[in-house]
C-alpha cells in the first residue's frame, strides 16, 4: 500500500514537472515566432524601399535625360536666333550705306540742278537782249553772205543748246524724283527692319531665359542625384570619343604644318579673364582638361593659328563646339559658343573669327573653353599661348 502511495506520488510529480516544462518553453517558441514575424515585416518594408528607390532613381535619371533635352534644343534655339539677328543688323547696316548714298545723290543733283537752272536763264537773258535787236531785221539788213550764214550758224546753235540744257533739267528733275522715291522706300523698309529687329531680340531674350530655366533644372536634378561626377565623367568620355574620331579623320590630310613652331607665341582665342586653369578642379571633382576664359555673349571667337574645321556642332556638356585640325597632330577645340560661324571642311587662317561667346551646354556665366590637343591628349594650353593677349 505503501509502495503503490509512492508510486502513484510519483507520478503526480512527474505530471506537475511536466507542467512546469511546458508553461516555461511555450512564452519562448511565442516569442521566436513573434521574431521571425517582425524580421519578415522588416524584410518586406525593405524591399518595399529598394523599389520605390529604384522608381526614384529612375524617374531621376528620366528627368535628367528631359532635362539635358531641354538644354539641347535651348541651345540650338538660342544661336538661331542669334544668327538671326546678326543677319538683321547686317540688312539693318547695308540701308544705312545705301541711304547715305542716296542722300548724296539727291544732294548731288539738287546742285546740279541748281547750276543748269542758273545757266538756262543766262542763255534766256542773252535770247532776250538779242530779240531787241529784232532778229528778222538783223538779217534781213545783212549784205554780207558770210555774215548771214555765221549769224544763222550762231543762232540755230544758241537754240540747240537751250533746247538740251531743257532736256537736262527735265532728265535731272526725274532722277531727282526716283532717288527721293527710293530714299523713301529705303526708310520704310529701314523702319520695318529696327522693328523686326527689335523683335528678334525680344525673342532672343525670351530664349535666353529659357535656356536660363533649363540650365537651372538641370543643375538641380545633378544637385539632387548626386550625380554630377558620373555626369561629367559622361561628358568627358562622349568629348574624348569625338577627339578620337576627329583625330583618326585629321590623320589624312598633312599639309598643315601643326603649332610645334609657334609655341609661346599662338593669339588667344579671346581676350578676357582666366576663369579655370588646365588641371584645375572643376564644379563635381573632375579636374579641367582646358582652361576657360570670360567672355561677354556675342563677343567674337578667333581661331588660334591657320587650320581646317573637322567638327561643328552641339556636345553634351560642352555646347556647340568647333574643332580645327591643326596638322602633325594637333587640334584645338572651343566649347559653350552662342553659335558656329564656320562649316566643317572650311579652311581657317590664324585670327579668323570662327564663333562667338556664349552659354551654351549648361553654363550659368559666358565663356570659353578652350583646349589643344596633341595626338589626342589634352595639355596646358598656356605655354603655347602668347603671353600677350592683345
Amino acid at each position: 500500500m505503501i509502495r503503490h502511495f509512492i508510486t502513484h506520488l510519483g507520478q503526480q510529480v512527474l505530471w506537475l514537472l511536466l507542467l512546469c516544462c511546458a508553461l516555461t518553453i511555450a512564452p519562448a517558441f511565442g516569442l521566436q515566432e513573434t521574431q521571425q514575424v517582425q524580421q519578415q515585416q522588416e524584410l518586406q518594408q525593405v524591399q518595399q524601399q529598394i523599389k520605390t528607390t529604384e522608381r526614384q532613381l529612375k524617374r531621376q535619371q528620366q528627368q535628367l535625360n528631359k532635362s539635358a533635352k531641354q538644354l539641347q534644343q535651348s541651345d540650338r534655339a538660342l544661336a538661331k536666333a542669334s544668327a538671326l539677328l546678326l543677319n538683321t543688323e547686317q540688312q539693318l547696316a547695308d540701308l544705312k550705306q545705301r541711304g547715305q548714298q542716296l542722300l548724296n545723290r539727291e544732294q548731288q543733283l539738287k546742285t546740279e540742278l541748281q547750276q543748269q537752272q542758273d545757266l538756262l536763264a543766262a542763255q534766256l537773258k542773252s535770247a532776250y537782249s538779242l530779240g531787241q535787236h529784232d532778229y528778222t531785221r538783223l538779217l534781213l539788213n545783212q549784205q554780207d553772205t558770210g555774215k548771214l550764214e555765221r549769224l544763222l550758224t550762231y543762232y540755230q546753235y544758241f537754240n540747240r543748246a537751250r533746247v538740251k540744257q531743257l532736256a537736262e533739267i527735265n532728265n535731272t528733275v526725274l532722277e531727282l524724283e526716283q532717288v527721293m522715291q527710293e530714299l523713301a522706300g529705303q526708310q520704310q523698309q529701314l523702319q520695318s527692319t529696327l522693328f523686326e529687329q527689335q523683335q528678334q531680340q525680344q525673342q532672343l531674350l525670351s530664349v535666353k531665359t529659357e535656356q536660363q530655366q533649363a540650365v537651372k533644372q538641370l543643375q538641380t536634378v545633378l544637385k539632387e542625384q548626386g550625380n554630377q561626377l558620373n555626369y561629367l565623367r559622361q561628358n568627358e568620355s562622349s568629348l574624348q570619343n569625338t577627339i578620337d574620331q576627329l583625330r583618326a579623320l585629321a590623320e589624312r590630310s598633312r599639309e598643315l604644318l601643326g603649332l610645334v613652331a609657334n609655341k609661346g607665341k599662338l593669339r588667344w582665342p579671346l581676350n578676357g579673364p582666366l576663369l579655370q586653369g588646365f588641371g584645375e578642379n572643376r564644379q563635381g571633382g573632375m579636374r579641367s582638361r582646358g582652361i576657360l576664359i570670360q567672355g561677354r555673349e556675342g563677343n567674337p571667337v578667333q581661331a588660334i593659328a591657320d587650320g581646317r574645321v573637322i567638327y561643328a556642332d552641339w556636345l553634351k556638356g560642352y555646347g556647340w563646339v568647333i574643332v580645327l585640325d591643326h596638322g602633325e597632330g594637333f587640334m584645338s577645340l572651343y566649347g559653350h559658343n552662342q553659335n558656329i560661324l564656320k562649316q566643317p571642311g572650311e579652311q581657317i587662317i590664324a585670327g579668323e573669327t570662327i564663333a562667338s561667346v556664349g552659354i551654351s551646354g549648361g553654363q550659368a556665366n559666358a565663356g570659353l573653353y578652350f583646349e589643344i590637343r596633341e595626338k589626342g591628349d589634352a595639355v596646358n594650353p598656356l605655354p603655347w599661348l602668347s603671353k600677350n593677349k592683345g
